[in-house]
């Protein structure tokens, strides 16, 4: 049924470019929403989504980008919520002029849709003096290797370089955390103190005669503040990797992801995506566009999953991990 908000008589054009799985031809407006291609109230009128893979956007596709929006677009972009920067205002007329001008760049279109979509991450230690991880190389690697790969529903990855979690990993189907487990040289060690105040969680006291430090392990969120703020390295790096969660999503019921592994590789990640996506496709069948969290609430299908997992997971999954956390908007 078309949304009557929508000033279109039809739910369907003739388009001259080619959506993922489909020729060029007539699609409906569905069709062209999982392509990138989403229909807007104004008759005609479609918003035509970028991909910019974490948030990363060089400055000759960002230039070009400008130049499309001017031409078949209106006077502004707007910067989606997941990073995708949207051209408002296209006609579907001309959406073989914008495919073809912002190839130009290597700039895709982003699709919609049940699939995998474009992950997001912040800038993680390339810059970033809190960054614990590598999340925009991870970023290009994820994206490359499973962007558009088909779901139930919509599966949305995410990497955070550190526990301020500025990617929100936990309201995503799966996602990373950079983490760092840090232990104390006792020898190098002069009591100073200095760690107990840098740390922001409370995880370290002070002793009251010698200054050494009491490790609260509950407490830590492995931010690696007290190993950067260590005078004589004496906090040091132990393991490090990523914090896993699964099962998150926003929207009008939200949950809260869980954490299914610690400290993951980098060189885990693709594994650990590959197969979750098949873990989520085979346990889906037949129940409809399904998000993976909703999935994971039902009876034995946490176990289901963590068994499905442990041979990339090993021994750095957590033990017993509770479904994700249904959230209550109206509380």
């Amino acid at each position: 049924m078309l949304d009557h908000y929508i000033e279109d008589e039809k739910d369907k054009v003739e388009v001259t470019v080619p959506v993922i799985g489909k020729t060029a031809g007539v699609m409906s407006f569905n069709d062209l929403k999982t392509g990138g291609y989403i229909k807007q109230r104004q008759k005609d009128k479609f918003t035509v989504r970028c991909m910019v893979p974490g948030g990363r956007l060089p400055i000759k596709k960002l230039k070009k980008i400008v130049e499309v929006a001017e031409k078949y677009g209106a006077d502004y972009v707007h910067l989606s919520i997941r990073q995708s920067l949207e051209i408002p205002y296209v006609d579907y007329h001309n959406f073989d002029k914008v495919v073809a001008e912002l190839s130009e760049v290597d700039q895709k279109v982003a699709s919609c849709g049940p699939r995998v979509r474009v992950p997001t991450a912040c800038s993680g230690c390339e810059y970033n003096p809190n960054g614990l991880s590598d999340t925009q190389g991870l970023t290009k690697v994820v994206n490359d290797k499973f962007f558009g790969a088909e779901c139930n529903h919509k599966f949305k990855t995410s990497f955070s370089g550190c526990p301020i979690d500025c990617a929100r990993t936990s309201e995503m189907d799966l996602a990373f955390q950079g983490a760092v487990f840090p232990e104390w040289e006792e020898e190098k060690c002069t009591g100073c103190r200095i760690c107990a105040s840098a740390c922001q969680e409370d995880a370290i006291h002070d002793h009251p005669e010698t200054g050494e430090p009491i490790f609260f392990l509950d407490k830590c969120l492995y931010c690696a503040d007290c190993i950067r703020a260590c005078p004589t390295e004496a906090w040091v790096s132990g393991k490090t990797g990523h914090i896993v969660r699964i099962g998150g999503k926003h929207g009008r019921h939200p949950f809260k992801g869980s954490v299914v592994a610690k400290f993951v590789s980098d060189e885990d990640v693709p594994a650990i995506i590959e197969k979750t996506v098949e873990w989520y496709n085979k346990h889906g069948v037949g129940k409809g566009r399904i998000r993976i969290g909703t999935l994971l609430r039902e009876e034995g299908m946490m176990q289901s999953y963590m068994e499905h997992m442990k041979d990339v997971f090993k021994d750095k999954a957590v033990k017993d991990p509770k479904p994700p956390l249904e959230i209550n908007i109206q509380e």
